[in-house]
């Protein structure tokens, strides 16, 4: 018997620490698994006990990137209980925050994470020596989705403007002018880094679960939308019957918590690939035209081509968000204020949903009458990947040895393919 174990401890370029144990004998891969290492976080129990006031803030800790999604989500649960309607100006302003952090995100992810395992490079400091110029537009990149998020959520990381019902504070015109006059300066350099990401070479594979995202008719929704949908099962929810759909279980190899499809038992897969097949048709023209010249349509399932999805968000972020500061600089052409409005506490139970820049984000909280938490439970989009990567990586593997592949190849390629997933390993346990 021939019996080769790959090892990948420790993975390199993610957020988080997890490991790959690969077992292939005499041809046929017999394991393989997600070994992710992290510990308990407990910002569950954290809250639990905690007024509605301070949830969003605890909540924002869980992930440095993905504050501003955590806070909207918290803020979307609570108001569910309270029957809270915010006012359109608002929901334009919680949509900026939370491009603001894919902006962020994307930009990390494609230049700093995923882009050297391309290029042949180890890590993204030799791709900054041999070109300056991209590796200085992609930070450019992030930095302006900081500047986003400063200027809508006070600060880059952990939002404290918004709140129950609406904001703080706001910034002047201009300002919101000067951030659309930088977004559109940045959409060149976003639509070449689509055409970056799909010249590069990936393997032939399709997904092997579901895919899961935010529906909204006639838009492309981030956070204006409580609707979830399983693409392939045609299972469409609200965010608070999120347990009758989604069904998490734990395993032996990990201290993550893996995800399904209740209704199929089949893993799925949320992020800026499911977004893009979800609403196709909803991105902006500028967005739509940068996907289709980089073969992107749906239905895409190819997990790789994650990447260029996120590249294509970009495009997608810059214009829609530019669009979003010039109506806001304009008196009356947003409705409403963005003053926190009226309500009351109530008791009850209610599910934030928003897409994170990794994928489908919920908190499902239970108030009581004085509005402190008696219970809560969130779902990362890594945690629900975790169980789809695994059967992803087994797809990979298999055609792999059957193509004859030698085995740092195939250590490479999975490493390639748990980075096209932009795991966040550390917000994964719960």
């Amino acid at each position: 018997m021939t019996k080769t174990a790959i090892h990948v401890d420790h993975i390199a370029r993610v957020e988080g620490h997890g490991n790959v144990h690969v077992v292939i004998e005499d041809g046929v891969v017999k394991t393989v698994e997600m070994n992710v290492v992290e510990p308990a976080r407990l910002f569950e129990s954290m809250v639990r006990g905690r007024s509605y006031r301070e949830v969003s803030y605890i909540s924002s800790r869980i992930c440095g990137i993905c504050s501003a999604s955590h806070v909207v989500t918290d803020l979307k649960a609570i108001e569910r209980i309270f029957g809270v309607e915010v006012t359109p100006r608002t929901r334009a302003l919680r949509e900026l925050l939370v491009y603001g952090s894919y902006l962020q995100n994307h930009a990390t992810h494609l230049f700093v994470l995923a882009a050297p395992d391309f290029v042949g490079q180890v890590s993204v400091f030799p791709l900054a020596e041999t070109n300056p110029e991209l590796f200085e537009q992609a930070l450019g990149l992030k930095a302006l989705g900081n500047e986003l998020c400063t200027k809508v959520g006070g600060r880059s990381i952990h939002p404290i403007t918004a709140v129950v019902g609406g904001f703080t504070h706001e910034i002047s015109a201009q300002e919101y002018l000067e951030l659309a006059e930088k977004m559109d300066a940045a959409g060149a350099f976003a639509a070449a880094a689509v055409d970056l990401f799909h010249g590069f070479t990936v393997p032939d594979i399709a997904t092997a679960g579901d895919m899961l995202a935010m529906v909204e008719p006639d838009y492309y929704p981030v956070e204006c939308s409580n609707t979830a949908r399983f693409l392939e099962a045609g299972i469409e929810f609200d965010a608070n019957d999120v347990e009758k759909h989604l069904e998490e279980y734990d395993v032996p190899h990990s201290a993550a918590l893996l995800a399904r499809v209740r209704d199929t038992g089949t893993p799925f897969f949320t992020g800026a690939l499911a977004r893009v097949n979800a609403s196709w048709e909803h991105l902006g023209q500028k967005a739509k035209m940068a996907a289709a010249k980089a073969g992107l349509r749906p239905p895409e399932k190819n997990p790789f081509m994650n990447n260029v999805a996120q590249a294509v968000e970009l495009v997608d972020a810059l214009d829609r968000c530019a669009g979003i500061c010039r109506a806001l600089a304009e008196p009356g052409a947003i409705e409403g204020g963005s003053e926190p409005v009226s309500f009351e506490v109530r008791a009850g139970r209610g599910v934030g949903f928003t897409e994170a820049p990794r994928g489908a984000l919920f908190h499902d909280l239970e108030l009581d009458d004085e509005g402190n938490v008696v219970h809560a439970s969130i779902m990362t989009p890594t945690a629900q990947n975790v169980a789809n990567l695994e059967a992803d990586m087994r797809l990979l593997a298999e055609k792999l040895v059957a193509e004859g592949a030698e085995e740092d190849a195939i250590r490479q390629e999975i490493e390639k393919l748990v980075r096209a997933y932009d795991p966040c390993l550390s917000c994964s346990v719960h």
